[in-house]
């Protein structure tokens, strides 16, 4: 594959994570009473509610600065991970009502791996 198709690639995923993570992130922390409650009723402490919005917003605003795409990118898979954990544990519909989120984190994935320096990138 290209360099420039690579680029392009990249860049669509990265524009339509953004919008995701940016929109999830920011849902979360204005409706921060009724996400706090959520988190609590899986068990876990409200700040993770913060915690988990804040990095969406962020994580999703990082996709689309060049510097910050591959620790935006890593940060967020950490949060899919766990909402996949979730998904699987505690929120009703097991890990098919989580195929979103599986989604998310196959894109970034193939985000981080597109966004390698060149010399790691196999033919």
């Amino acid at each position: 594959m290209s360099t420039s198709v690579r680029n392009v690639i990249a860049w669509i995923l990265q524009i339509l994570l953004a919008i995701v993570f940016i929109k999830s992130g920011f849902d979360k922390l204005s409706n921060a009473s009724q996400t706090v409650g959520f988190f609590g009723s899986m068990g876990l402490p409200g700040w993770m509610a913060y915690l988990v919005g804040g990095g969406e917003l962020l994580g999703g605003i990082g996709l689309l600065i060049p510097q910050t795409v591959r620790l935006a990118a890593a940060g967020l898979i950490i949060i899919m991970i766990g909402a996949l954990v979730m998904h699987a544990t505690k929120i009703p519909g097991g890990l098919a009502g989580g195929a979103f989120a599986g989604a998310l984190l196959l894109g970034l994935v193939i985000v981080l791996l597109l966004r390698r320096p060149a010399r790691q990138l196999l033919a």
